[in-house]
């Protein structure tokens, strides 16, 4: 069941909507000489009630491996690259793309798929953004942190300003549409010392999503990676009634113990949690 990590679901209802294969779609590209004016536009789409097939953004760095593995024809000069895909019957796109190419206007360069090709061409680059950064360092640890559209560009140059701090270099791809971050952090594991510097640059991103509205995951869960950013989105009381849920179905804790919520000890030792006379609220609650 997506997104429970083997931990607990319960289905109450399904709901399926069926919706007709589109008839066209077509992808419009704009690069952007600064990061901000891309963002920008990402949230003046949203704003006119467009609701895009697809919606992704790419910084520099992003869009110069992609295009080095892809050859797409990306441009190079830009410092960031909306691609976005609208689809349906031939007027609904038509009346889109009018819309869209309106509010792109101030891109620096625009571009239109006119045929299948084109539009399967313009996102091959993007698609091919995770393999294309494998090709310039031996590893890379990409983050999957959520925000408010609105500070896209604000992560940006906090993300930029990380990456100084801890001389690693991130190419950055996002889910545009909907806030979702993928920072790819370049590293060596061979380094010694690196992954660790490399793991805390990640968690100060996660943690960044949260004090600017987001969350710690948008798509590819917690698991035990993500265990301590858990503890600086959720208070211990939210904490606590996360393990009471679990053990009314789990009492014998089976379903991947440990995981996906942190042991409330594990919140303590990291800072995230009041701990009173050396005492754990709940102390009838298991800890692993």
């Amino acid at each position: 069941m997506n997104g429970s990590e083997g931990l607990l679901g319960v289905i109450v209802e399904i709901t399926v909507k069926l919706t007709p294969t589109p008839q066209l779609a077509r992808v419009v590209m704009a690069a952007y000489d600064s990061v901000r004016e891309c963002a920008n536009a990402v949230a003046d789409i949203i704003k006119a009630g467009i609701i895009p097939a697809g919606l992704e953004m790419m910084d520099k760095f992003a869009i110069e491996a992609a295009e080095g593995f892809a050859k797409v024809g990306y441009p190079l000069d830009a410092e960031a690259l909306l691609l976005c895909e609208v689809d349906g019957t031939e007027a609904q796109v038509q009346a889109e793309l009018d819309q869209v190419l309106e509010i792109l206007s101030g891109a620096s360069s625009l571009k239109v798929s006119n045929n299948e090709a084109e539009r399967l061409a313009l996102w091959k680059g993007r698609k091919s953004a995770f393999p294309a950064v494998g090709r310039l360092a031996p590893d890379y640890y990409c983050m999957d942190g959520t925000i408010p559209r609105r500070h896209l560009a604000d992560m940006l140059e906090k993300i930029n300003e990380l990456s100084k701090q801890y001389k690693l270099r991130v190419a950055n791809v996002f889910h545009a549409g909907d806030g979702n971050l993928h920072p790819l952090i370049l590293y060596d594991a061979n380094i010694p010392g690196e992954i660790e510097r490399t793991e805390e640059f990640g968690t100060k991103i996660l943690k960044l999503s949260v004090d600017m509205g987001g969350t710690i995951t948008g798509e590819h869960g917690v698991g035990i990676e993500k265990l301590n950013a858990m503890c600086h989105q959720f208070n211990t009381k939210e904490l606590e009634i996360f393990h009471k849920i679990k053990a009314v179905f789990d009492p014998k804790s089976l379903l991947n113990p440990g995981k996906a919520v942190p042991e409330l000890h594990r919140c303590a030792e990291l800072g995230a949690m009041h701990v009173h006379h050396g005492e754990l609220p709940h102390p009838e609650l298991e800890r692993f």
